[in-house]
């Protein structure tokens, strides 16, 4: 599992116009699922999210998490975190899951976060979305379950 964690002051989702989610302060998610992903990603990257300390502390120091400052999340499924470019122009997808098992995981993804006690809003599942991001630093970290990077 794959994720590009981006600090924002506000981020939202629009499909066919109509605000799908949307947060203030907090973490905008993209995510992607592997074919060999299972639920112990989700545990490992759902906890080093809603836990990673990259919020400013009073001595400005990135000391904080998402639940110390009580941040919000917004998680949009992102497949294309599994292309792969090293040959030819054109990204190939074998790594990715396929679509049922995508979307059971990030919707477990989901839901792990919520009951961490973190407000989440999503994206819809294989919709094509627009995505406007505030991007606060920027920071912006990418993130593998299984350390690949």
């Amino acid at each position: 599992m794959r994720a590009v964690v981006q600090r924002v002051t506000k981020s939202k989702v629009t499909v066919e116009g109509s605000v799908a989610g949307e947060i203030n302060k907090g973490f905008m998610v993209l995510l992607g699922v592997g074919r060999e992903d299972s639920a112990s990603d989700v545990d490992y990257l759902a906890e080093k999210i809603v836990n990673l300390r990259i919020f400013e502390d009073s001595n400005g120091k990135m000391n904080l998490s998402l639940i110390d400052v009580g941040g919000e999340l917004l998680v949009v499924s992102q497949f294309t975190l599994y292309g792969d470019c090293r040959k030819g122009r054109r990204p190939g997808y074998d790594k990715a899951a396929r679509p049922e098992e995508a979307k059971a995981l990030y919707e477990a993804f989901v839901e792990k976060c919520r009951g961490c006690g973190v407000k989440v809003e999503t994206g819809i599942f294989q919709a094509h979305m627009l995505v406007d991001i505030c991007n606060d630093g920027p920071v912006t970290l990418l993130l593998d379950s299984k350390r690949e990077f």
